[in-house]
């Protein structure tokens, strides 16, 4: 499993406890939880100096935690299928509707041929089931120069960068 962040390949420094029946102080440092662990264990969850994440699945809309995105340093969006595109809705609205700065990560079934769409709507991070994560990274981002709709990463559209030349 490799994880690519801001196009670099990257150790993980969280630990993912979300599938655990009991966090406690069983575990130091960076922790991801699930949003039945947030909702149940919040207070005890602050009171931790490690930095917090939480994992939402594609069933569970960020509304849930938008009151609470401060205390997120990582969001991971579970893509529990490669058919499933929830996780993308969420991502745009958790960037543009709720203004979430903090690292997006895609989780779950994360295909090569997706990451280019996935960074669009606003992941910057991604669990790869691969040896070579970078290189998937680097073919997927090749892929494509020119960009037709806005997208959350506010790179420039076709369309504007014609008039940019004209």
């Amino acid at each position: 499993m490799g994880l690519l962040k801001n196009g670099q390949a990257v150790a993980d420094s969280y630990t993912d406890v979300s599938e655990h029946e009991v966090i406690g102080d069983t575990v130091a440092g960076a922790i991801i939880v699930s949003l039945q662990q947030w909702q149940e264990h919040r207070d005890a969850l602050l009171e931790r100096s490690a930095p917090l994440g939480i994992v939402l699945r594609s069933n569970e809309k960020p509304e849930l935690i938008r009151s609470d995105l401060s205390h997120f340093a990582v969001i991971a969006l579970d893509f529990p299928t490669f058919r499933d595109g929830r996780a993308y809705s969420h991502a745009r609205m958790l960037r543009e509707r709720f203004g979430y700065q903090g690292e997006l990560r895609a989780v779950g079934e994360v295909l090569l041929e997706q990451l280019h769409y996935m960074q669009r709507v606003g992941f910057n991070s991604f669990a790869i089931a691969s040896d070579a994560a970078l290189r998937d990274w680097e073919t997927a981002a090749a892929d494509m120069s020119v960009w037709y709709q806005p997208g959350a990463d506010e790179r420039a559209t076709a369309v504007e960068l014609r008039h940019k030349v004209g």
